[in-house]
């Protein structure tokens, strides 16, 4: 009897104890359960951000991708124009050869008409005559009226006789061939006498211009420095627009220089710097107007 009281009593007692280790089992769980479903939460929310940056990624990987697109279009852009500049040397001395071409053929077009011009006057001229003439015959000849008041003929009459004799057989070309030939050996008044020849017979030549400025280098090179600057002066004048007034302006104040006139040849000089800055004549000048400063 004592023994099956004693066993109740024991399991009375031990049933609580029992009843609160499940309790405190059933807790664990729980809790455990609860720390899963927060890390499943959690991983879940990893997910979402992973996904938005992968969106991002992608984003800035097709930025880097069109940046470089456009890197390499500005790089091929680059050597187009690389190119395209290496070009433009050659286009535009193939555009100065047919430029020249042009002016040696207008030139030479030119002094063809001049020199039909200067072969049908005379003989206009001479046909003029010979009906004046037949007109006449029969009549009492009467003197010129100049002749009779003793007037000098018409200043249009004077420089045709001034003029230099046209050599016969020769062009235009040659005649101021011949001349700068002259001038390159040192024979100056013959290339003075040959310039002169092509000026007083193609005055409206594109290479006149070039032909008195020759003749004033020709004085020039003699030491005619007063000659020399009168054909500078008649070449600024009179082709105000040809390619040798710079160079005439230099020589005109370096010849000013050597007749020491100091003050005319510096003003020579800075009319030339500010009408001419960018021509290699330009350069001498600067030099000589800081030499007479500086004197």
């Amino acid at each position: 009897m004592i023994q099956k009281l004693f066993l109740r009593i024991s399991v009375f007692f031990l049933i609580p104890f029992l009843l609160f280790g499940t309790q405190k089992e059933k807790k664990a769980y729980e809790l455990i359960y609860q720390d899963i479903q927060i890390l499943k939460q959690q991983v879940l929310d990893l997910d979402k951000k992973i996904g938005l940056h992968q969106e991002e990624l992608q984003t800035i990987k097709r930025m880097i991708s069109e940046i470089s697109d456009l890197v390499r279009s500005f790089q091929n852009q680059q050597v187009s124009m690389q190119e395209d500049q290496k070009k433009i040397p050659a286009q535009y001395q193939i555009l100065q050869e047919k430029l020249d071409a042009i002016t040696v053929q207008i030139s030479r077009f030119s002094e063809d008409l001049i020199a039909l011009k200067n072969t049908s006057i005379p003989l206009l001229q001479q046909a003029e005559q010979t009906e004046g003439t037949g007109e006449n015959q029969g009549e009492i000849a009467e003197p010129p009226p100049d002749e009779e008041a003793g007037e000098e003929p018409p200043i249009e009459e004077k420089k045709e006789e001034q003029k230099s004799p046209l050599p016969p057989n020769l062009s235009p070309q040659e005649i101021y061939n011949m001349a700068y030939a002259d001038y390159l050996k040192g024979n100056f008044s013959l290339a003075i006498d040959g310039f002169k020849i092509y000026l007083d017979n193609f005055a409206q030549s594109p290479f006149a211009d070039n032909a008195l400025y020759w003749i004033g280098e020709c004085h020039f090179s003699q030491k005619e420095y007063e000659e020399a600057i009168s054909r500078y002066n008649q070449l600024i004048l009179d082709y105000p627009l040809g390619d040798k007034v710079p160079a005439a302006y230099l020589h005109k104040g370096i010849s000013l220089m050597e007749l020491d006139r100091k003050e005319e040849a510096l003003s020579v000089f800075k009319l030339m710097v500010s009408k001419y800055p960018l021509e290699e004549e330009t350069k001498i000048a600067q030099e000589k107007i800081k030499e007479l400063i500086q004197k």
